[in-house]
């Protein structure tokens, strides 16, 4: 399997490991709890308990396993100081054809991506089409509802 980049800013990151720690040391231990509470009730064939507690237990494990990899893999995005390209770590302002409003995205990795906080990866389509883009430039992204013109009015 190829090792892949996982892009994060350093807030990401500290995020994902305060999350690991979490899981590691409050919801492990708690859930192991609750496993040993109904191991202790008998039958585990038709025990509700044991088996919503095992299941609980494949998804804290595979989201510890999933942390545990994407900070091994972690690059650190840096804010963009040059401001006159958009890269990762780029805020980015823009004013969409046909609205009056402006609006800033952060270019980020998949990871950190979250549009309602304004985080876009760098692998979406709006992301894709800001890229290497500088202020003055016209983008366009291709939408569901069809395509759609960003005029890039900033980059920090």
């Amino acid at each position: 399997m190829k090792k892949q980049s996982v892009y994060l800013t350093p807030e990401g990151v500290e995020e994902l490991r305060e999350e690991l720690d979490d899981l590691t040391n409050v919801k492990r231990p708690a859930l192991a709890e609750r496993l040993n509470k109904a191991i202790q009730q008998g039958d585990l064939s038709e025990n509700a308990d044991y088996i919503m507690a095992k299941e609980e237990q494949g998804f804290l494990e595979g989201r510890i396993q999933q942390i545990e990899m994407m900070l091994r893999h972690a690059v650190l995005i840096e804010e963009n100081v040059s401001g006159d390209q958009v890269g990762l770590g780029s805020r980015v302002t823009v004013l969409e054809q046909g609205q009056e409003e402006e609006e800033t995205f952060r270019i980020v990795g998949p990871a950190e991506a979250d549009p309602v906080k304004g985080n876009v990866s760098n692998e979406s389509p709006l992301g894709q089409a800001l890229m290497g883009s500088r202020v003055g430039d016209t983008v366009t992204v291709e939408a569901p509802a069809g395509e759609i013109l960003f005029r890039i009015t900033g980059i920090q």
